[in-house]
C-alpha cells in the first residue's frame, strides 16, 4: 500500500497513475482479508462454526469494480494519447 501511495505522490504519468491506484487498492483488500480471517474456523458451508462470508464477498466486489475503473481508466488514457492531449 505503500509503495502504491509512493507513485501517486512522485509520478506524473496517467498510466503509472493508474497503477499506483491499482497497488493502493490490492493492498487494501488485503489487509481487510487479513483482518477477517479466522483462525479455526470452518467455510460457510458447514454447518459448525463457520466463518463470515461478508468480508470475501465484499472484497472480491472491490476486485470487480477495481478491474472496471482500471479498463475504463486505461480506455480514456489511449483515447487521450490518440488525440494528441
Amino acid at each position: 500500500m505503500l509503495i502504491g501511495t509512493y507513485g501517486l505522490m512522485a509520478k506524473k504519468e496517467p498510466i503509472k497513475l493508474v497503477l499506483s491506484i491499482n497497488v493502493v487498492s490490492l493492498g487494501l483488500v488485503l489487509f481487510f482479508v487479513g483482518l477477517a480471517y479466522s483462525p479455526g474456523k470452518d467455510v460457510p458451508i458447514m454447518p459448525t462454526d463457520p466463518v463470515d462470508p461478508l468480508p470475501a464477498t465484499l472484497m472480491l466486489t472491490t476486485l470487480v469494480v477495481d478491474v472496471a475503473i482500471t479498463s475504463l481508466a486505461l480506455a480514456i488514457i489511449m483515447r487521450m494519447r490518440r488525440d494528441g492531449q
